[in-house]
């Protein structure tokens, strides 16, 4: 799931000694309410102008043309009054384009994927409530507490599995009791556990196939299924996923031959705790494996009513749809996952009354990610209703014309690589970016999912660094690793990774 601001950032903690306040990063939704206003009041700057549209409503590319702007200040003024409630609901009439909430038309808003967030998120919380996840990995890691390299593969490729269909990020945090004793008592160092745990969640994410937090966000706001360009993001999942495990295992044997040479040494106590000390987690009951099979249906099924499959299978991205397709969306996938959280939580026979909160406690955990896709959407009607919209992407046209398609997608990826430092939450970047870069791809003669591959590549890469995401900092302090040391470690992996993105993405503009 996205991530937004450090786990230690207490905005009510007390001055320091010296009397001055810690800086802390703003988190997502303040950095989206400056947006918001930033961009309202650049609207008055920017001119009005609009492109010709073919009948699936995609820009012409060289039609652009200045368009009188018909909004007083009051108007624009009810626009920022209104954009929150504009970015769940807001309805766009046809004939002038203009959205609201209580307009005739098509919905604008992103009330679809805001309930989807809702639902997935308590569709996780129930399944955590049960422990089964928990004690599964806590299993598989004991079991492989004497190969030390079985191990680290093990829990990097459960958690990137998780990332690429789940987002599993934050969730990580509480295995770091677990893993880190586990690495010490092998001989590895603290570095090796940090690695295993942010990297093999990091690398998941970042190569999403189906993630809705990353993926799903991304492909509504581009207008395509969350299935599209599922094969290439498949592929890279493969690649970058064994090129990470090999560059963390690589670690792992160099410091187990020479821990002279471990880039963040040892805690006193550390190089005496042995394999012996780690106590064996409770044994997995018939009805943990019953749930962990439910769980795992689930994620099938969703990727099953997702994926194009005739597209998929032939390479034509016109193929008339096989009878067995679903091509399902947000509306069916929410239901999918509420449906889902009271199997799973009638499996485990909660109870009425447990299940019933539980599903209510995820939800509301999950309304922080909800309420950015809320926000970030807002920006895009404030920019609809002034018609500036088509001005910026006319100007970003510029930058990009006369490049080729596979020049054009890496540099996608670049440009998306500050944006991902500055709006962390990636539902929030999604839903501001996605609006220009998508029609960007129908001028290049790029798919749209080539572009959504980009976008989330550039997130997912800088999340797995970036001080400003709970996953990292947290994770670093948990593991007792300085925040310096760790980008020692995984630098140059993240230079490794983003040529093998570019690679992968220029293959993507090629084969489109």
């Amino acid at each position: 799931m996205s991530t937004a601001t450090s786990p230690d950032a207490d905005p009510g903690a007390a001055p320091e000694p010296d009397g001055k306040r810690r800086f802390t990063f703003p988190s997502a939704l303040t950095i989206l309410a400056l947006v918001t206003f930033g961009v309202w009041l650049l609207a008055f700057l920017i001119p009005p102008g609009a492109y010709d549209r073919d009948k699936n409503g995609s820009p012409l590319q060289g039609t652009y043309h200045r368009v009188p702007s018909d909004q007083s200040f009051t108007d624009r003024l009810n626009d920022l009054f209104l954009s929150p409630v504009n970015g769940l609901y807001g309805i766009q009439e046809e004939q002038t384009g203009t959205v609201g909430p209580d307009l005739t038309g098509a919905l604008y808003g992103s009330a679809g994927v805001f309930l989807f967030v809702l639902a997935i998120g308590a569709f996780i919380t129930v399944v955590f409530a049960t422990g089964a996840l928990d004690r599964g990995i806590g299993r598989l890691a004991h079991r492989l507490r004497e190969r030390g390299v079985l191990l680290i593969a093990g829990v990097m490729l459960i958690f990137a599995l998780l990332g690429t269909v789940e987002g599993f990020a934050e969730e990580t945090l509480g295995f770091y009791g677990l893993i880190v004793p586990l690495m010490l008592a092998l001989g590895y160092d603290r570095m090796v556990a940090t690695g295993t745990i942010i990297l093999g969640a990091g690398v998941g994410v970042l190569c999403s196939t189906v993630n809705p937090f990353a993926t799903g966000v991304a492909s509504s706001a581009a207008g395509i299924s969350i299935g599209d360009g599922i094969v290439l993001r498949a592929l890279m999942w493969v690649v970058l996923t064994a090129v990470t495990v090999a560059y963390v295992i690589r670690y792992a044997r160099r410091v187990r031959r020479d821990p002279d040479r471990s880039l963040s040494g040892f805690l006193p106590g550390d190089r005496e705790q042995s394999a012996a000390e780690s106590q064996e987690p409770p044994a997995l009951t018939s009805l943990h494996r019953v749930l962990l099979v439910l769980v795992a249906l689930t994620f099938a099924f969703m990727i099953f009513s997702v994926v194009p499959w005739s597209s998929a299978l032939t390479g034509d991205a016109d193929a008339a749809p096989y009878g067995f397709e679903l091509g399902w969306s947000f509306p069916q996938l929410a239901a999918l996952f509420l449906v889902a959280a009271v199997v799973v939580g009638m499996v485990a026979r909660f109870g009425e009354q447990k299940l019933s909160a539980t599903i209510a406690q995820g939800a509301a955990d999950f309304i922080s990610p909800a309420l950015v896709i809320v926000l970030a959407r807002g920006v895009t009607v404030i920019m609809n209703n002034s018609r500036i919209t088509d001005t910026v992407l006319n100007a970003v046209e510029g930058v990009v014309t006369g490049t080729s398609s596979a020049v054009f997608a890496v540099i996608v990826f670049l440009v998306n690589l500050p944006l991902a430092f500055l709006i962390p939450s990636t539902s929030g970047h999604a839903t501001l970016a996605m609006p220009i870069l998508a029609p960007l791809a129908d001028f290049a003669g790029v798919p749209r999912s080539v572009v959504v591959t980009a976008w989330q590549s550039a997130s997912g890469l800088m999340n797995m660094w970036v001080p400003t995401t709970a996953v990292t900092i947290g994770g670093v302090a948990l593991a007792k690793v300085g925040y310096d040391k760790y980008l020692r470690f995984v630098m140059p992996l993240l230079v490794i990774l983003a040529v093998l993105i570019c690679g992968f993405l220029v293959l993507g503009a090629a084969v489109g």
